[in-house]
């Protein structure tokens, strides 16, 4: 496949890189030569110096010819008007841009276009790290307001119908992996041993949730 990157950020040229280590045919886009460096003597794509979301650059960089283009430079405005000209003016599929704002990325995803905000994605990263067993978000939405996570119940759930867990939670399970596979939850659904139960919650309420699942039923009582 070709893709374009605009951005030779340490994030664009890591993508590039990985990217042409693959096999894929690679063209980089950024307005600052000395950019271009970071992507090391080995990588054999294309540099293109000029404004991401100029026709003229992208041009140059084959956007005709993409499968996908990524917008990964360091401002979140030159990320979305790159991202929407590449799909609107020259039909390309797959786009996506990176947002350091997360309220902006909930508007540009209402648009159509895929992000991904750095601030929420780089926190959920360090909660793993920091916190491996705790309740860490699977997805978020871009806003920021609603995250998946996988509950870390009480073994004392086990036996008890899922809906009696949710309501003691106050949270909504979205599907539940039993023995490798997934299913979406029925209103009888009871909860197995070695059961994964992945629930929609309120962010801000991701502490507390957590807490509470740590309980026993008899407990939370």
């Amino acid at each position: 496949m070709h893709i374009v990157i605009m951005g030779c950020g340490r994030v664009g040229s890591g993508l590039a890189r990985a990217l042409a280590r693959a096999g894929h045919s690679v063209a980089v886009i950024d307005r600052d030569p000395a950019s271009f460096r970071r992507l090391g003597p080995d990588f054999h794509g294309e540099q293109v110096l000029g404004m991401g979301f100029d026709r003229d650059t992208l041009i140059s960089a084959r956007i005709s010819e993409a499968h996908a283009f990524a917008a990964v430079s360091s401002g979140d405005n030159s990320n979305i008007i790159a991202a929407r000209v590449a799909r609107e003016q020259f039909g390309v599929r797959t786009v996506v841009a990176r947002i350091y704002d997360p309220k902006r990325a909930e508007v540009y995803e209402r648009l159509g276009i895929p992000t991904v905000a750095t601030v929420p994605w780089t926190t959920d990263r360090l909660m793993r790290a920091v916190i491996p067993d705790g309740l860490i978000s699977e997805w978020r939405d871009p806003s920021g307001t609603v995250t998946v996570v996988n509950v870390p119940y009480h073994r004392d759930w086990v036996g008890r119908t899922l809906t009696s867990l949710e309501s003691a939670l106050q949270v909504r399970a979205a599907f539940v992996v039993r023995y490798g596979t997934g299913f979406l939850p029925r209103p009888e659904t009871v909860v197995q041993d070695g059961d994964a139960v992945y629930a929609a919650v309120l962010s801000r309420d991701v502490l507390h949730i957590g807490e509470l699942a740590a309980r026993s039923p008899e407990e939370g009582a």
